[in-house]
């Protein structure tokens, strides 16, 4: 057996795809049935032909991950499919042969079907297993320090703890760092108090509501001068695990009456229950939605025009990083 990291897309194009039909799914569209060829050495051919102007290398790259997702994989295989919603990857099993599925959506029309057992927190897997998950390629075979072993463990409750060698996506450690230390230093209170500096870089004028009881908001923000123009938003901050529901955007909805505001915002650490995401599209205009994520990419948008305070608590450094893209393996 072996556990595979697949991708599903570099945006997370069809994560919902694969989640609801259970299924994991490579890219490369133009590439056809992969269940016609009978060698690595014919696919690169194709591969030749389909993207003439791509390197040799990188087709030499993507005809190894191909190879591996169509012929390699087996049933009984983990599988690993790190979201870009939320700070979770999803975990399941290989349950049948690739199957080429061209009535698909772009992106998902390489296809191997899949059990999905259990979605974990990025912050429960030890740092060797994010490194090897953090890698580039669309698909890998993670095989460093027993990370399947010890991922079965971690599915069925328990974990191991390893150092690691793997190579890794250092923009996807330094958000997990980021997430891990916003975790610890600011719960409660102290998360409300960052959200209201990344409003007032954003250019409101903000109330933030004292310790305890909050009357259904925990900042009132403003535009204008002195805060009285529209938008006028109502921000409730859960820094909790759990994710929010429907009950609580509701809530949310009867304390912008009640305060006269015109808009919503809901920051929850713990992310949105499947219930709360669905109203995304139907709610657009009247309430967003943060989970850490989209705070995480608030916050470093902002970062330089936090107030000092804030930024002495949270000292970031910005850094130039060469990226290296899979095309140019």
């Amino acid at each position: 057996m072996a556990l595979w990291l697949v991708r599903a897309g570099k945006r997370g194009e069809i994560e919902d795809f694969c989640l609801q039909n259970r299924v994991v799914a490579g890219g490369w569209d133009e590439v056809p049935d992969l269940s016609l060829l009978d060698e690595r050495d014919t696919l690169l051919k194709v591969l030749i032909t389909t993207y003439p102007e791509k390197p040799r290398n990188a087709l030499r790259n993507w005809a190894s991950q191909l190879w591996a997702f169509a012929k390699e994989m087996k049933e009984g295989d983990l599988v690993a499919l790190p979201s870009k919603r939320e700070p979770t990857i999803h975990f399941g099993t290989i349950t049948g042969p690739y199957r080429y599925a061209p009535e698909n959506p772009p992106g998902a029309r390489h296809t191997r079907p899949v059990q999905w057992l259990k979605s974990i927190a990025r912050v429960q897997l030890d740092q060797d297993i994010l490194y090897s998950l953090g890698a580039f390629s669309t698909v890998v075979k993670i095989q460093r320090n027993h990370a399947e072993d010890r991922v079965r463990k971690l599915l069925d409750g328990d974990g191991g703890h390893e150092n690691g060698t793997e190579k890794p996506n250092l923009e996807e450690l330094a958000r997990d760092a980021l997430r891990d230390y916003l975790r610890r230093r600011f719960k409660g209170h102290a998360l409300a108090s960052l959200v209201e500096g990344i409003l007032q870089a954003q250019g409101y004028r903000t109330f933030l509501s004292p310790t305890g009881p909050d009357g259904g908001v925990d900042i009132l923000a403003g535009s204008g001068p002195l805060g009285f123009e529209s938008p006028r938003i109502a921000v409730q901050v859960k820094s909790g695990d759990t994710p929010v529901g429907t009950k609580e955007l509701n809530e949310l909805r009867g304390a912008m009456k009640k305060f006269g505001a015109n808009y919503g915002l809901f920051v929850s650490w713990g992310g949105f229950k499947e219930t709360a995401r669905k109203e995304k599209p139907t709610s657009y205009f009247e309430i967003r939605l943060w989970d850490s994520e989209d705070l995480i990419l608030h916050l470093l948008e902002s970062y330089e025009r936090l107030p000092e305070e804030l930024k002495a608590e949270l000292p970031l450094k910005r850094i130039w990083i060469l990226v290296e893209d899979e095309d140019n393996a």
